[in-house]
């Protein structure tokens, strides 16, 4: 018989079916919400995994928490072949079930062999974890297993293989979703019944395979009125400016961006759309373009200091003057936006090609020298922002 030790893994089973906070574009999908880690990444960590049965289990007393006995039925994983087909694991402290009900174990190799937590799982999981390709095979390959689950009827599959899209890079979900059938993820996105966490993924991936009769779906979504927070706005956004191009981000800018009386969550969403395409977007959109749209956030000062370091970002040197003015004039007088602007100036002032010879102004861009020119000037009307700016400014 082999006795479980009292240190349970609980962490890895709880993070493969739970909900994380978003993640870096540059690591994971973007308007992918809650990434974690899957059930086959939890698996590969793991010495040993096997497929048990509730047995039995002492209930707990006074002076004991009692224990539950499971019988091992099939081998996933087994560290150095120490586990057979009818093996008896004892884990400290009843949990209630019945005779028959399936779990799965995983464990890692201390000085003893040392179990999690049971997942309870159906027949149906257990083979899709199984059958499950390792981490190891190439993310695009991977994707495909997992797209044939995504809303499965069983929960914690459809749970699990939408995690490994929303944990893969944009460039993955984009190969998998050319394989996808529109229809399938149509029905997704028109359904009342599919998570607000998933739309996002759903629209870049419909942003891929669909057509125009989906686009004009999509705007329906984007477009419809609504008071509420929208998990994965962003994403069909994302997705319909793949699909449509400039003709779709003049919607954008009418719908979200101009339009004062929507939410700031839509607005923001509309916002990350337009970083979505400038990273992602492979020329669909000219830069110009996207430029162009963001530049109409200025008129937000909610969004002012991130729409001021994304154009920066973003190298548009054409809002100099246009900053001069708004520093420190009303709503625009908070010191994020007054070190935003000074940052811009600052990233703008540094923008100097390689064969301009240093002190040389008559080499140097015309954008360069009015850039230090403000920061002059900025530096004579506000020394303490210039300065604080100065000392956290890393130009990347």
């Amino acid at each position: 018989m082999l006795t479980a030790s009292k240190k349970l893994l609980t962490a890895p089973l709880a993070a493969a079916l739970s909900a994380a906070v978003f993640v870096s574009q540059a690591l994971a999908c973007p308007s992918c919400s809650f990434p974690s880690l899957t059930l086959a990444e939890s698996l590969a960590q793991t010495d040993a995994a096997v497929l048990v049965q509730w047995a039995s289990g002492t209930k707990p007393t006074e002076e004991s928490a009692g224990n539950t006995v499971y019988e091992v039925k099939q081998i996933m994983r087994n560290h150095k072949d120490k586990l057979k087909i009818g093996d008896q694991i004892t884990l400290p402290r009843y949990r209630a079930s019945q005779v028959g009900d399936l779990f799965v174990l995983m464990g890692s190799s201390g000085t003893t062999l040392e179990w999690g937590s049971p997942l309870e799982v159906t027949e149906t999981a257990f083979n899709y974890i199984s059958q499950a390709p390792s981490p190891e095979v190439p993310t695009s390959k991977r994707l495909e297993y997992y797209a044939r689950f995504l809303e499965y009827s069983d929960a914690m599959i459809a749970n699990d293989a939408y995690g490994e899209f929303a944990n893969s890079p944009y460039k993955d979900v984009a190969l998998a979703a050319q394989k996808l059938p529109r229809e399938k993820v149509r029905k997704w996105i028109e359904s009342p019944d599919t998570p607000g966490t998933r739309l996002g993924l759903y629209g870049l991936l419909i942003g891929v395979c669909g057509n125009a009769d989906d686009a004009e779906l999509v705007k329906q979504k984007i477009t419809e009125k609504s008071d509420d927070f929208r998990l994965g706005i962003d994403g069909l956004m994302s997705g319909y400016l793949v699909l449509t191009g400039d003709k779709g981000l003049a919607v954008i800018d009418e719908a979200k961006l101009k339009n004062t009386d929507v939410p700031f969550s839509e607005t923001y969403a509309a916002m990350q759309a337009l970083r979505f395409m400038w990273r992602y977007g492979e020329g669909r959109i000219e830069k110009e373009r996207l430029r162009q749209s963001m530049r109409i956030l200025l008129d937000r000062p909610e969004l002012a200091d991130l729409v001021i370091a994304d154009l920066a970002r973003w190298q548009d040197w054409s809002i100099q003057s246009r900053l001069m003015k708004m520093y420190g004039e009303g709503e625009y007088n908070i010191p994020s936006i007054k070190r935003a602007i000074v940052r811009y100036m600052l990233v703008c002032s540094k923008d100097v090609p390689e064969d301009a010879a240093a002190g040389e102004t008559s080499k140097l861009p015309e954008h360069v020298v009015s850039a230090r020119q403000h920061v002059a000037a900025l530096r004579k009307m506000d020394e303490k922002t210039v300065a604080e700016a100065e000392r956290f400014f890393f130009l990347k």
